[in-house]
């Protein structure tokens, strides 16, 4: 047992150091939702559940080798193949690593949670040491009002329209966040079964906590709080979302209780108002955690960082309003003005502009971003309705307290250097949007193609023809009809993926045979899609053994399968693929996974198709405008194709 519990933590992980990427962040059900008229309550599902398995390590390997035939010479993939081999032989490392694991799933099944849970907790997120701030939260634009935004709206003041639809979206936030509490949430079920929902338990009241030498992660059920954290000007307010009875408040109280805050804050002078130190939370997280250390070592500070970890979520209220330039306006809720005016370690960060346009900034750790689209789906539709989706309060809540903070000039120089940081991070991004309205599932599913398969295939081309190679691809595939489980990954790139784009791009290839290999390239996609589904994905695994092995077995002979480059290199996602579909009431995004790298967030509505992308300036050999008209032209490609071939 304390072998498992050492090991556990990989310590010698940063040997590889890009074996273990941040788990992007959306992933779509693979199957369609069963609709029923029963309300049964939301984990009630969750004993009929299956543990997350442990794959066989022969299945393993032999997955595991035929993703790397896209990535190597026969010679090399000869050499791999025989360490491979060798690792999970009998007398190899691999069965005792195995066992471990096994023995590791036993321990963790009195908890209720998988093998993986933890390992994957710490090793995909809270060791993750550089910002979080884009390259690990997550961002989500809500679609406008039915009556659109206002117009014209000068810069350094809230507005009347922004502070209703805030609270409209807080009121339905509190009222969602109670129905997770009471088990009001229907379960999600598949025509295979039910849907694990623990990640629900994961939202509200939730925060990261920057510490050394890894971040920690708070999180509450039943939610009990009765505050949220309100952000105007940089100011942080606790804001009561409950009356003296213990009743929600009504859209019109709540927007009275943002009205006092901002009434607050615009009375005092810009000079006298209290330092920024939400913008320590987009700082390297040991910058962080040692600044946090320093602050929870006055009363005051630590005060009002408990108030702000507790709290539900955050509302932050900008006093300006980003371009209406779709290629603009979502950087306003990816990452504000150079970090401002935001506090990125909480699970929901909402985000309203002073015109009225609204987001979510989510931090990843404790739950997958699919999670809440439900949530925002069913708080976007309400807003249709003006009226206050609450009765009137009986009594007054208590008004807004004005959180404070005591910096010494140490955490201010700090603070300085946090803005300064977060604006080169920022500049060095390149967030981009595709809308394209050419057509959407139900053409695709007209032609008998799967829309998921489609668009991956779409994107295998476009590296292929904007770069002249293709790379290691990674698609996110949900492992929720397990107990705890949450994601594995799907490598899209394969033997039959290449053949497919070779033959595209060749103008003596007939189209009945590049048909034909694109349907086997979908195929492939397809079957490990399934695979990974049912927990018999190669990377979990993979990396789950790795953290059972002892430093020395790690730098032994025995685990030649780990410290051949192929591993690491098989997992640098230069293509890190997220499907968000439908995306009709709200689309997002997320940064690229590594330095030459494109992140790609895709929505498949019936008549459209959403796609973000994202790349770093830094670094030349990417250009994401031109990757979007290379993606757009596919897509016309396709299109074409199958009106002409495919639909009859």
């Amino acid at each position: 047992m304390a072998l498992l519990f050492r090991t556990s933590s990989c310590a010698f992980s940063t040997r590889y150091p890009s074996v273990v990427t941040i788990n992007r962040p959306l992933l779509h059900h693979t199957r369609r939702l069963i609709s029923t008229t029963e309300q049964p309550k939301t984990f009630s599902n969750q004993s009929k559940l299956p543990r997350l398995p442990i794959p066989e390590l022969k299945g393993t390997a032999e997955r595991y080798k035929k993703s790397l035939l896209p990535l190597l010479s026969s010679a090399e993939h000869a050499k791999v193949s025989q360490k491979v081999d060798q690792f999970i032989n009998d007398g190899g490392l691999g069965p005792k690593l195995q066992e471990r694991l096994k023995a590791l799933d036993k321990q963790e099944t009195p908890k209720e949670v998988s093998w993986l849970d933890e390992l994957w907790l710490n090793k995909g997120y809270l060791e993750y040491r550089i910002p979080t701030l884009i390259n690990v939260n997550w961002w989500n634009q809500f679609k406008d009002p039915e009556g659109g935004l206002v117009s014209d709206v000068a810069p350094g003041k809230a507005t009347e329209f922004q502070l209703q639809r805030a609270a409209n979206i807080a009121v339905g936030l509190v009222n969602y966040s109670n129905k997770i509490n009471n088990e009001e949430v229907p379960p999600d079920v598949s025509r295979s079964g039910p849907f694990c929902m623990h990640q629900l338990k994961k939202l509200f009241g939730a925060s990261r906590i920057a510490a050394n030498p890894r971040d920690k992660i708070i999180t509450n059920w039943p939610a009990t709080a009765k505050h949220i954290t309100v952000i105007y000007k940089d100011q942080i307010f606790s804001v009561p979302v409950f009356d003296a009875e213990g009743e929600i408040l009504s859209n019109k109280a709540m927007a009275s209780q943002f009205r006092r805050v901002v009434e607050q804050v615009d009375k005092v002078q810009p000079e006298l108002l209290q330092p920024p130190v939400g913008i320590m939370t987009s700082e390297h997280r040991d910058t962080w955690a040692t600044v946090r250390e320093q602050l929870e070592s006055n009363a005051t500070n630590k005060n009002t960082l408990n108030d702000i970890d507790s709290s539900l979520f955050v509302i932050s209220l900008d006093d300006y309003s980003a371009s209406s330039d779709i290629d603009r306006a979502h950087r306003n809720v990816f990452h504000g003005k150079e970090g401002r005016n935001r506090w990125f370690d909480k699970a929901l960060s909402f985000i309203v502009e002073n015109n009225g346009r609204a987001g979510v900034n989510g931090e990843h750790a404790p739950a997958d971003a699919i999670i809440p689209f439900t949530m925002f789906s069913e708080i976007i539709k309400s807003e249709q309705n003006v009226q206050d989706i609450v009765k009137p309060n009986l009594s007054a809540p208590a008004p807004p307290t004005w959180l404070g903070w005591d910096i010494t000039p140490a955490i201010d120089d700090a603070l300085k250097t946090a803005q300064s940081n977060a604006a080169k991070l920022i500049n060095d991004i390149d967030s981009i949007l595709l809308h394209y309205h050419g057509y959407g599932s139900q053409f695709m599913k007209k032609a008998k193609v799967s829309p998921d398969g489609w668009m991956q295939m779409a994107f295998q081309l476009a590296y292929y023809r904007q770069h002249g190679k293709s790379v290691p691809t990674y698609e996110a595939a949900s492992t929720r009809k397990f107990l705890t489980g949450r994601t594995e990954t799907v490598r899209t790139l394969s033997v039959d993926s290449i053949a497919f784009t070779k033959a595209w791009e060749d103008e003596n290839v007939k189209m009945e045979d590049k048909l034909a290999l694109m349907e086997k390239a979908i195929g492939s996609h397809l079957e490990y899609m399934k695979a990974a589904v049912n927990g018999k994905g190669v990377d979990r695994h993979l990396l789950g053994l790795r953290c059972m092995m002892t430093p020395e077995e790690a730098n032994s002979e025995a685990a030649a399968i780990f410290q051949d480059p192929s591993y690491a290199n098989s997992q640098y996602w230069i293509l890190s693929t997220s499907n968000v579909s439908p995306g009709d009431l709200s689309y997002g995004g997320f940064g690229a996974v590594v330095p030459e790298g494109y992140g790609i967030a895709y929505a498949v509505d019936k008549e459209r198709i959403r796609i973000s992308m994202s790349s770093w300036n830094s670094y030349p050999e990417t250009d994401t405008p031109e990757f979007r008209n290379v993606v757009n032209d596919i897509l016309d490609e396709f299109g074409e194709v199958a009106e002409k071939y495919l639909i009859k």
